[in-house]
């Protein structure tokens, strides 16, 4: 059914509702953070690597199809490394330049969002128009990228070049996902559903990176076995170690009564559950090694 696609643009620009979107206020509230015992490594370390405002933009990923420009067959947004794309390497991104303060090479990189009644930059090409994603594409109001412990133990370090996903792009298909939607002021209440917020509140993308390691692979086939989710307690399954989770909070300040939505492979209609993000770590030792001092020690860094 080719023609969905090209049906849900143009309800989008319409400005039509569907059960996609919900009310923030609708939204409960979460439930209480995980209770943490006197292992815990209670610390938080966060880098501050801009707002992408050089506009690194490309529809490649790496990690899922290297070597293959236009492979994501939508359009990313980049903060960290500032050479990353599908032909990068550990190699390039080891001897790149980064938008990080801290020295922080890594490329931090998710779908960029749009306001899909305006014409965007792409729209006739790939990554955007060709591939359904049309809209104008929103500059994050905020980027903050935090590394947190474990509540029920000390972490080691993250292995250098490590790759990792959070999220399922084709969460429309699989019923799968780990989409978390929010506005400012709301941010105790989290939705897989494009929130609508109130006016002058921002929208809001996090992303919870898994944080327990097989201790070997920095990559596996999945992308996704050498590093999973811990229980629902914080504990890390049997034969895995607790290393920095990573949380990624993005916010944009959308036009008020604007319709918007993500970038997605073109069968997934745009859908909120899709949401996701990736992760490459190409921090110096010195400095992982620093965050996990910081975590393991209990402080709020820098």
């Amino acid at each position: 059914m080719r023609w969905l696609p090209a049906l849900l643009v143009l309800l989008l620009a319409a400005g039509c509702s569907d059960s996609r979107t919900v009310a923030i206020d609708e939204v409960p509230a979460a439930a209480e953070d995980v209770p943490v015992t006197q292992d815990a490594s209670t610390g938080s370390y966060t880098l501050d690597c801009g707002r992408n405002e050089e506009r690194h933009l490309n529809a490649d990923n790496m990690v899922i199809n290297p070597g293959r420009p236009f492979g994501a067959h939508h359009t990313h947004e980049y903060v960290g490394n500032l050479t990353t794309d599908a032909y990068s390497t550990d190699q390039s991104l080891a001897a790149a330049g980064t938008t990080c303060a801290a020295g922080d090479l890594s490329a931090y990189y998710w779908p960029v969002l749009r306001v899909t009644d305006r014409t965007g930059h792409d729209a006739h090409a790939q990554g955007g128009g060709v591939h359904g994603n049309t809209g104008e594409v929103l500059v994050p109001a905020e980027v903050t990228i935090t590394f947190t412990g474990s509540p029920v133990s000390k972490v080691v370090p993250l292995p250098r070049f490590l790759r990792t996903i959070t999220g399922d792009p084709a969460a429309l298909t699989t019923g799968g996902g780990r989409a978390k939607w929010s506005c400012t002021g709301f941010e105790d209440r989290q939705t897989d559903l494009y929130p609508v917020c109130a006016a002058g509140s921002l929208v809001v993308r996090t992303f919870d990176f898994p944080s327990c390691w097989d201790g070997r692979n920095t990559d596996s086939p999945s992308h996704r076995a050498h590093l999973e989710h811990p229980a629902a307690n914080g504990v890390c399954r049997l034969g895995t170690f607790p290393v920095p989770r990573l949380r990624l909070r993005v916010a944009y300040d959308v036009p008020s009564g604007h319709p918007f939505a993500i970038d997605s492979f073109p069968e997934q209609l745009r859908d909120p559950r899709t949401d996701h993000a990736m992760f490459v770590d190409v921090m110096p030792d010195a400095l992982m090694n620093e965050v996990v001092t910081c975590l393991n020690a209990g402080r709020t860094c820098p």
